[in-house]
């Protein structure tokens, strides 16, 4: 053995204690490491056995062993049952690589002598190896999860995973019998506070993931009842050329999700919405997987600039290419104010906003407006006059189309409250 690999040899246990050190110092998930001897005995045992076997097995480039690999995913296992959660995992394995290679540096520079091709040895071996080892600890942690999360909760700490780019995602997906498709529309469901009285929704939650088998999961909002309901749905269809990802210069063009998969999306937001009973506002953006989290913003964006609905054979999510007059308005506080001032000049007349919602839905035709509101046509009439004497403005113009579309999105969409 070299002397590089010697020196390594001799350093294992004082850097074994100061890796367990580390992680009860700044992992709080390990801070009962202060208090529970035996834990931190075991903690120190496998610390120390895995920079031994780095020792023993990169001179050689040889592979760890299968037991070995049992080994580092029964560690994984065990700390997951102990209820790790995934943002605890990944900060023990940035801690774990981060001290190894602050320790193969050390020790080259005590051995000022210590040739390139030892230090060309270990790297080439530390990185397979390296990549072998925290697979084999993923699929320990797995495999405790499954045991002791509902598949509910899987499913959420998937799409989490997704979200986060965790590399876990793959063993999650595996034991969720799910498949990773190249892309995916990340969809946020946006809900407002909801009454004391109305129910929880975890049942309904865990009936949406078994029914569309997709990674699914509620973040709770500021309100005590409001949230959002987050999913990424497979898409398995060829991508267009004119498709986007959120992180490319082409998002701002219109791109519409449902018309690329009207069942597997707009379903989905059906369902949730037909069991929420209440206003509900959807928004959708597909990307590539690995870019699911700029999907994520910009649905989450689309979600709060679109109107609140009910559930209805014609609730479906929107998309930019509905929305992005009202994005561009968020993102300028002078015009919002206008059109807010607009928006209050309608208040003295009879359920104006509600008129020009259904008129604009029904693309300005009268008598299907007139239907959907259960008015006579006449009355319909009179309204769209009302708008123009307090505004100035006809509804019926390319200018009021402009105008008061915009009006009653940013109205229904909650954004003055």
């Amino acid at each position: 053995m070299g002397s590089f690999f010697a020196e390594l040899a001799r350093r294992a246990p004082a850097n074994a204690r100061r890796e367990v050190e580390a992680y009860a110092r700044e992992i709080p998930e390990f801070g009962f490491l202060d208090t529970n001897s035996r834990a931190r005995a075991e903690t120190l045992e496998y610390a120390l056995w895995l920079r031994r076997r780095t020792v023993e097995l990169s001179p050689d480039n040889s592979e760890l062993s299968d037991d070995d690999l049992g080994y580092i995913a029964a560690i994984g296992e065990v700390r997951a049952a102990a209820g790790m959660p995934l943002d605890a995992r990944q900060r023990v394995l940035r801690l774990h690589t981060s001290l190894m290679l602050r320790e193969i540096n050390e020790a080259t520079e005590a051995q000022r002598g210590v040739g390139v091709d030892e230090l060309m040895r270990m790297m080439s071996w530390f990185a397979p190896q390296g990549e072998r080892g925290i697979r084999a600890y993923s699929q320990g942690f797995v495999t405790a999860l499954r045991h002791r999360l509902p598949y509910v909760e899987q499913a959420a700490l998937l799409a989490r995973s997704l979200l986060n780019q965790d590399p876990i995602s793959a063993e999650l997906a595996s034991a969720l019998g799910m498949e990773l498709p190249e892309r995916c529309a990340v969809t946020v469901i946006r809900v407002p506070d909801r009454p004391a009285g109305d129910r929880d929704l975890e049942s309904e939650i865990e009936a949406l993931v078994k029914t569309h088998h997709a990674p699914i999961t509620w973040c709770p909002g500021s309100g005590s009842r409001s949230g959002e309901l987050i999913a990424l749905i497979p898409l398995h269809l060829p991508t267009p050329q004119a498709s986007l990802g959120p992180s490319t210069s082409e998002t701002v063009q219109p791109h519409s999700v449902p018309d690329l998969a009207p069942d597997l999306v707009s379903d989905l937001v059906r369902d949730f919405a037909q069991v929420l009973g209440r206003p509900c506002a959807a928004g959708t953006a597909t990307s590539p997987l690995s870019e699911v989290a700029d999907a994520l913003d910009l649905a989450r964006r689309i979600s709060r600039a679109a109107p609140l609905r009910r559930a209805s054979a014609r609730l479906r999510p929107h998309t930019v290419s509905d929305v992005f007059v009202e994005l561009a308005v968020a993102d300028a506080p002078f015009v919002d104010e206008w059109l807010h001032a607009v928006g209050r000049s309608l208040q003295p007349g009879p359920d104006l906003l509600v008129t020009l919602d259904a008129y604009y839905r029904h693309d300005m035709h009268r008598g299907a407006t007139a239907a959907a509101l259960n008015v006579h046509p006449r009355t319909l009439d009179y309204r769209l006059r009302r708008v123009r004497e307090l505004t100035g403005i006809d509804p019926g113009s390319t200018r009021g189309v402009r105008i008061f579309s915009s009006v009653v999105t940013r109205r229904l969409s909650e954004a003055w409250h």
